[in-house]
């Protein structure tokens, strides 16, 4: 089965003392995914080259892979996936354009604008990571279930950002039955409410420390709390 290849790293993922294990495996698959994109064995390959034309790339993404040491690589997929984009927008300009009617305050879709509204939400570097990010959560599953080991790891765990406690809480029916349904839900919950409620401390003693009155008192564990806040809230790391 394709989850046993992921088991190391997920196992090892939920070893490391973080906010989120998920954030960490995607962290880990978004740099492997930004030097992917720019080997020349991914940039010369023709069906690599398609598919980075017909997509193209995420500000985020395009910003990242700019700071990387191969911009001619770069400026390669940039034009033609400009190319590509070009062609097809020429293409859909001469539709006529419907006014929208005395029923309806928009008028109806475009192909032009579906298209241009499709390219604001794809990505060559987030396909590749979305692709392996979710044999990763089929692998939590996998493992919850046949483990006892890393059914422990798993609950010693600092939980999960609110972006990962979602996903985890959307695919966990898809994955378990039964009274293991139940019992993973209920934990995955406590986890996460405990956990936010740590950070949620944390952050009121950073911000307390502030105050002239407690500026002399120890920092406890607050020091680090802002980016740990980001961490759950936001899922940056």
């Amino acid at each position: 089965m394709k989850e046993k290849l992921y088991t190391i790293p997920v196992n090892d993922a939920f070893k490391e003392d973080c906010e989120c294990p998920l954030c960490n495996i995607y962290k880990k698959l978004e740099q492997e995914a930004l030097e992917y994109t720019l080997r020349p064995s991914t940039y010369m390959t023709d069906d690599c080259r398609l598919e980075s034309d017909k997509v193209g790339f995420c500000a985020k993404h395009v910003a990242m892979l700019k700071e990387m040491p191969d911009r001619l690589g770069l400026a390669l997929m940039l034009k033609t996936h400009m190319e590509k984009s070009m062609k097809e927008i020429e293409a859909k300009q001469n539709e006529s354009v419907k006014a929208a009617s005395l029923f309806k305050r928009k008028s109806e879709p475009s192909e032009l604008l579906s298209y241009v509204k499709g390219l604001e939400h794809s990505c060559f570097v987030c396909d590749k990571i979305e692709s392996t990010f979710q044999n990763y959560l089929g692998t939590i599953f996998y493992l919850y279930k046949r483990e006892e080991e890393f059914r422990k790891l798993f609950q010693s765990s600092k939980g999960f950002c609110t972006k990962h406690y979602g996903m985890l809480y959307e695919m966990a029916p898809e994955r378990l039955r039964g009274e293991m349904l139940e019992s993973f839900i209920a934990e995955l919950n406590r986890m996460y409410l405990e956990n936010m409620k740590r950070v949620h401390e944390d952050l009121g003693w950073f911000i307390d420390k502030f105050d002239y009155r407690f500026k002399d008192e120890p920092w406890k564990n607050a020091k680090d709390a802002l980016p740990r806040t980001m961490t759950k809230l936001n899922s940056i790391l």
